[in-house]
């Protein structure tokens, strides 16, 4: 949402999205997701830009081997820096920007693919990963729909964010919402 509200074309284009897809006699059920491409790339470019972990969980090297030119002994602890690979700018295109579009057409960007693990990588990827983004898109969906959002005050949202294990912004969220007209009907 954060980044919805910096970036306010993007945050119009998804709400379109789910009132083209939606309409306002209803409220977005599970079943609209599969059509709402644009709000699935905000999602994604949101795990991208924004990591959850950004370090994975450490793994061991079974056996001896050459990575990239760099020997890796048996036995050694590897953690894969998800939040370095996010921002490499080999894989995306000005790397430091939200741009949920880039996610709109994958089949013209294989590059990236190697390059997005938001939930893991290999066989210990995370099991609820599918359940995840449905959540997150039927929240996200659900917000948008139900509600009009804005920043408080002009400035952007302060995206900095704190030190630790899981990574979160540093000055919690604050937006202003009202209910969307035209939704109060389904509300009671």
């Amino acid at each position: 949402m954060a980044l919805l509200l910096n970036h306010p074309e993007a945050k119009n284009k998804a709400t379109s999205e789910i009132n083209t897809v939606v309409g306002s006699n209803r409220l977005l059920d599970n079943s609209d997701l599969p059509n709402l491409p644009y709000l699935r790339s905000v999602i994604k470019e949101s795990l991208r830009l924004c990591s959850i972990d950004p370090l994975l969980v450490p793994h061991e090297s079974r056996n001896e081997c050459t990575v990239d030119g760099f020997h890796v002994p048996s036995g050694t602890m590897l953690i894969v820096n998800v939040y370095a690979v996010n921002r490499d700018p080999e894989h995306w295109v000005d790397p430091t920007s939200f741009k949920p579009e880039r996610f709109l057409n994958a089949q013209e960007n294989k590059d990236f693919e190697s390059a997005y693990f938001p939930f893991g990588i290999g066989r210990r990827i995370c099991p609820g990963s599918g359940l995840a983004m449905r959540v997150m898109l039927m929240v996200l969906g659900s917000l948008l729909q139900c509600f009009e959002w804005e920043r408080v005050g002009e400035e952007l949202v302060d995206m900095s964010e704190s030190r630790g294990f899981d990574v979160c912004m540093r000055k919690p969220l604050m937006a202003k919402y009202k209910a969307r007209r035209f939704m109060l009907p389904l509300f009671s």
